[in-house]
């Protein structure tokens, strides 16, 4: 088995999320919605929904689970949904919560789906952006951590399934 080699320490992480919710909390309120993108993204959202509530925003919360990858390190280029919406948004702001972008697919995908469940405005962050070297389907609104052209695992990042729960980011190339 590859040992993961540490790329963004635990500490690091946490640093990046508390600054990123400072550069959110003054485009959302306590209307917002959080939408988390599962499985990758409940680390982040988690953090990040904390982070924002003691920058003195409570958002509300929901989650859409896609998935583009299986179990695969890239991604199949196109998402299946596998849970949808719990709640109505009814011309609300949501703020869309993924771990990484890479193609911007999931992202883009996500943004469609919850345009058609009503949002009046969407925001998009992400944990971590990757290099790509062609134009995204999407760029996020918000980054949080500009990453490596590599295969990353930790902090909702997964191979295989695996690793996902890593308080920090590492590689296994």
């Amino acid at each position: 088995m590859i040992t993961p080699t540490v790329v963004l320490s635990e500490a690091e992480v946490a640093q990046r999320v508390e600054a990123l919710a400072q550069r959110i909390a003054p485009h959302v309120d306590d209307s917002t919605t959080a939408i988390c993108l599962l499985t990758g993204g409940i680390w982040f959202c988690a953090d990040l929904m904390r982070a924002l509530s003691r920058a003195g925003r409570r958002l509300r919360f929901d989650a859409l689970w896609l998935a583009s990858y299986g179990d695969g390190q890239e991604s199949a280029g196109r998402c299946e949904v596998r849970a949808a919406l719990q709640r109505p948004i009814n011309g609300g702001r949501a703020l869309l919560i993924d771990d990484v972008c890479d193609t911007g697919l999931s992202l883009a995908e996500s943004v469609r789906l919850v345009g058609e469940a009503g949002a009046g405005q969407i925001l998009t962050a992400v944990f971590a952006r990757k290099p790509w070297p062609q134009p995204r389907a999407l760029e996020p609104d918000f980054v949080a951590w500009e990453a490596p052209a590599r295969f990353l695992v930790g902090y909702g990042m997964d191979s295989a399934g695996g690793l996902r729960g890593l308080p920090h980011v590492a590689t296994l190339d």
